[in-house]
């Protein structure tokens, strides 16, 4: 079950701008999804109008952007027919272009239910955007890494050897590709200046873009090492890529969650939530309905969660000083 509003924690500073300066607008799967630009508030004046389900009769399921666009969308399709079948309403996918569209989409109505990263999931609360709703399970663990990986053939021994060097990293809101591979920076002795907002003073260059991007920056040499989630690194056989070696890693990051919209009633929450947590294993099983297949779903299973499962994060994103007012670049 999705946590009450009441439960939320208030944990980083800054909830004024709540992001709104930066928030990019979100593509849609399948033909794109209607809805954009509705206000979600479920009919006219009238008090005797009947509610519209989610707002405007359909489910909107937005993707965060850790992988391309049309490899989420094959991996996404049997969640998206699931919601449909369980609720009885059209089911869309979107991608969002940045975390920052995610949490516009949430706080706005326009999308229902997004899986996303843990810092913006936390941020997302903190600015009464969203509301964490199931954290994910993948490789055996409910946690995760976070590595800052560079070429075996490249001179970078430690992290201090980064030092006037570009780094590419994930989105400015992803905690395994920014918030975390910073901090290590940070601990190592290298001045992180402002990121992940600007530059400020930090001792290097910088990129943000997302997951893959990052990865790809790194093996066209645009970039001697990337801050990203491990995920990103490992071949087939979860296994580091050939020809790279880590130079940090942080391990026992939480999983990501999965969020729902705060517009949505209890009850619409709780459909959502548990049509996902009663799933079959078929679900994480991509477009082509087969396991071990190249379109599975990355993870394999979800728990209930609130925003106390990401203190971890939480911890981090305040010994660095980020809050939301310090990220709507």
């Amino acid at each position: 079950m999705t946590p009450a509003p009441s439960t939320r924690r208030r944990f980083l500073g800054g909830t004024s701008a709540v992001l709104a300066a930066a928030l990019a607008g979100c593509t849609g799967g399948d033909g794109g999804g209607s809805g954009d630009g509705d206000d979600g508030d479920g009919g006219g004046s009238d008090p005797t109008d009947t509610p519209v389900p989610y707002g405007n009769g359909e489910i909107n399921f937005i993707m965060s952007p850790s992988e391309p666009q049309d490899y989420m969308e094959r991996q996404y399709q049997p969640v998206k027919e699931h919601l449909a079948d369980e609720v009885g309403l059209t089911t869309k996918l979107k991608y969002a272009r940045n975390y920052s569209a995610v949490l516009q989409a949430m706080g706005s109505g326009t999308a229902d239910i997004a899986e996303t990263g843990p810092f913006a999931a936390a941020l997302g609360v903190n600015a009464g955007r969203a509301d964490i709703a199931l954290q994910r399970y993948a490789y055996g663990s409910w946690d995760y890494t976070s590595v800052i990986v560079t070429k075996e053939s490249s001179d970078i021994e430690s992290l201090s050897d980064l030092e006037g060097e570009t780094i590419a990293f994930a989105d400015r809101l992803s905690a395994s590709g920014a918030l975390f591979p910073l901090f290590m920076l940070k601990e190592a002795g290298l001045g992180i200046g402002n990121f992940p907002q600007d530059k400020g003073s930090a001792e290097f260059d910088a990129t943000f873009s997302g997951h893959a991007q990052a990865f790809t920056q790194l093996e066209e040499d645009q970039a001697p090492a990337a801050g990203v989630g491990q995920f990103i690194t490992l071949n087939d056989d979860r296994e580091l890529k050939d020809g790279y070696e880590y130079v940090e890693t942080y391990d026992g990051i939480p999983r990501a969650p999965i969020v729902t919209s705060v517009e949505l009633s209890e009850a619409e929450k709780s459909q959502l939530v548990d049509a996902l947590e009663g799933a079959s294993d078929g679900i994480y099983h991509g477009a082509d309905g087969e396991a071990d297949t190249d379109d599975d779903l990355w993870f394999s299973d979800v728990r209930p969660a609130d925003v106390d499962t990401y203190q971890p994060v939480i911890d981090v994103a305040v010994e660095l000083g980020v809050g939301a007012d310090q990220l709507e670049a």
